[in-house]
């Protein structure tokens, strides 16, 4: 039997490869923070589900706390080293950026990583007021101050979040790949090694299970 690929064999074999890039703990934090954004933003408006805003408020306080934990000793490539590293390189950007001698001289791809790193961080930073706020005017502190302040940062969240789905498409649209894939399923197209080793499923199943315990707790 000829077991030998033919080039158009090859050609497919390419176009299907795929190598991991996100690890599912990673993945379930990220959709687990949109949906409790999204949640407790429909929710704020109604007294009767005042409950449910509450406890979906503070589930990202919660997640944000396991973040920032996975950031510091979690696999190499959820770590902020990453993020802030990155971020190191804006000066030099702009600096660039100023002098270039035209518009094709611009590290364009760069400035795009740059964008979407300064839209997570500011996503994960902008929690802190968000809830911060939220819980003084839950427990009655603060007055008009604090109410006015909390839907300030409620919607400066929600900015941020169509900013962050903003660049996304961009950056898909001028790449011509899909960026969101990687937190869909935590793959990317194309022939190469892995860039996470492990999936992490017993971290995630243990975030889920934490979330939905929580849900429970404070809403049964």
């Amino acid at each position: 039997m000829n077991t030998m690929l033919n080039p158009t064999t090859l050609k497919t074999t390419a176009t299907v490869a795929t190598r991991r890039v996100n690890d599912l703990a990673t993945r379930s934090f990220h959709w687990l923070f949109a949906f409790s954004f999204l949640g407790a933003y429909l929710t704020a408006d109604f007294e009767r589900l005042r409950g449910v805003h509450v406890s979906l408020g503070y589930t990202m306080l919660g997640l944000l706390a396991f973040r920032i934990v996975w950031g510091l000793v979690g696999p190499k490539h959820a770590r902020f080293k990453l993020l802030f590293g990155k971020l190191s390189g804006l000066r030099a950007w702009v600096v660039a950026t100023r002098n270039a001698s035209s518009l094709q001289a611009i590290g364009w791809k760069q400035g795009q990583n740059l964008l979407m790193a300064l839209a997570v961080l500011s996503l994960l930073i902008l929690v802190v007021p968000l809830v911060g706020s939220g819980y003084l005017l839950n427990n009655d502190l603060g007055g008009k101050f604090i109410e006015s302040t909390h839907e300030f940062f409620g919607e400066l969240y929600l900015w941020s979040v169509l900013i962050h789905l903003g660049l996304i498409v961009l950056i898909s649209i001028v790449r011509r790949r899909n960026m969101a894939l990687p937190m869909l399923t935590g793959q990317i197209p194309g022939p190469g090694p892995d860039l996470v080793r492990a999936e992490q499923r017993v971290w995630a199943v243990l975030l889920v299970l934490g979330c939905a315990s929580w849900w429970v707790w404070s809403l049964v």
